[in-house]
């Protein structure tokens, strides 16, 4: 029949959730911490529990010598060879040292010392377990809030985690038993036990939120080629699409941006601004600006490093730059490249514009005018037709000797602008007779 112990094992291994090997093993150790503490705190001693039958083993490591002059570490080599037939001088052996009714006595004297070492075993269960979450986003209540340090506590399966004041989100506010999602920074031990440093400020919590809610990510039909975040301002994402066909943003946006909005719900509204990567570094920056539009990206290596002058319209320049530059530090920390934003005026007058690249800025005015309905302001066709360019608004200027981007297919900006300014004389030809009318 099992004894107590035994029956106390099971229990505690429902209780705690535990495996029961882990349960075994701390209430051996507490037994032979317990036989030590009564027999002697020098001896090298395991204990050794048979869960079918409850049964309690002592076995102590002893040496083997000629005169036995401490009975308690030491054995003859005629009592060895009963144990062992290839036992030698100085050798250790294991001899079983169980003391009559040894069980019901351990059973009793140890429960504190069971109960202590089950709680050393459960943190370091909890703690390998959490190692291998590092990185992961896990879910804590909140135990408390330390106002002196600013640290808040977290209960993570029933262990303390800490989250930093620098890991915390910038105005967030934290009750007592709430229930958030944490990012495992890092797990690691000491003195007082494992410790667990928890945020949800990095980066890579939004990115794992990315993947919460965005099926594809997971599926290795999308990436997430970079992030840059301000927590609880603003956060740009760099995506791209490995499956082709595939839309970037709209698949990260969701149906009725329901996926957005449940990311930046668990931000606590924190604005999320989806970027699609480009391997072109040029049209990646251009894309990074947004909600500005680029005009032109000049790329520039030096000594000091990398540098991209963006040239955008003059009534886009603030928006480009942001609320106190966020946009454009974000897309610098997005995109790796130092950035100098120049409104269109400035860059005409250090000649880093040209006439068709003001040329090509006019048609897209024509066109955005037609569009909305307003009255566009068309200037004359340069008689002097330069060579075609493509019709991507963002021109990189490469390295001497590099070659120049093939053009667009069947296209052109004279082409373009013949035929708006076809479409703008139809428009006006309509007018007159109404006018005549009245």
């Amino acid at each position: 029949m099992k004894n107590e112990l035994v029956l106390a094992i099971k229990q505690l291994s429902e209780e705690r959730k535990l495996p029961p090997e882990v349960i075994l093993k701390a209430a051996e150790d507490a037994v032979a911490s317990a036989y030590k503490k009564d027999y002697g705190p020098a001896m090298n001693v395991r204990a050794k529990i048979d869960v079918k039958t409850g049964q309690i083993k002592i076995f102590v490591d002893k040496t083997v010598v000629e005169t036995v002059t401490n009975p308690k570490i030491q054995i003859s080599l005629e009592e060895a060879l009963k144990i062992n037939p290839e036992a030698r001088l100085g050798q250790t052996i294991s001899v079983e040292s169980t003391p009559p009714g040894f069980g019901r006595i351990a059973a009793q004297n140890a429960r504190q010392v069971i109960l202590q070492r089950i709680r050393e075993a459960e943190k370091e269960y909890v703690y390998s377990t959490l190692t291998d979450k590092e990185g992961e986003l896990i879910q804590g209540i909140i135990q408390k809030v330390d106002h002196t340090t600013g640290n808040v506590i977290v209960n993570i399966d029933k262990l303390e985690a800490v989250m930093p004041p620098k890991e915390r989100i910038p105005g967030e506010r934290y009750q007592v038993n709430q229930k958030m999602l944490f990012y495992i920074v890092e797990v690691y031990k000491s003195g007082a036990g494992p410790r667990i440093i928890l945020s949800r400020a990095h980066k890579n919590f939004l990115k794992r939120l990315f993947e919460r809610e965005v099926p594809e990510i997971a599926q290795g039909l999308l990436e997430i080629k970079a992030i840059a975040r301000e927590a609880g301002s603003r956060s740009k994402v760099a995506v791209r699409a490995i499956q082709p066909g595939l839309d970037p943003i709209g698949t990260c946006v969701g149906q009725r941006g329901m996926r957005i909005q449940n990311i930046q719900k668990e931000l606590n509204g924190e604005k999320v601004e989806i970027i699609e990567w480009h391997p072109d570094p040029a049209v990646f920056v251009a894309n990074a600006i947004s909600p500005a539009r680029a005009i032109k990206v000049i790329l520039r290596k030096d000594e000091e490093g990398r540098t991209a002058v963006i040239i955008v319209p003059d009534n886009q320049l603030s928006l480009a730059i942001g609320k106190e530059g966020q946009n454009a530090r974000l897309a610098a920390k997005l995109t790796g490249w130092r950035i100098d934003i120049k409104s269109e005026s400035e860059a005409r007058a250090e000649g880093l514009l040209e006439k068709r690249e003001e040329e090509q800025k006019d048609l897209l005015s024509i066109a955005q005018a037609i569009l909305t309905g307003q009255k566009p302001e068309i200037a004359p066709i340069s008689e002097e037709a330069e060579p075609e360019q493509p019709s991507e608004p963002v021109v990189q200027e490469r390295e001497e000797g590099e070659e120049k981007e093939e053009e667009a297919e069947g296209f052109s900006l004279e082409s373009l602008k013949e035929e708006l300014l076809k479409i703008k004389s139809l428009g006006l030809e309509e007018e007159e007779p109404r006018k005549r009318r009245k």
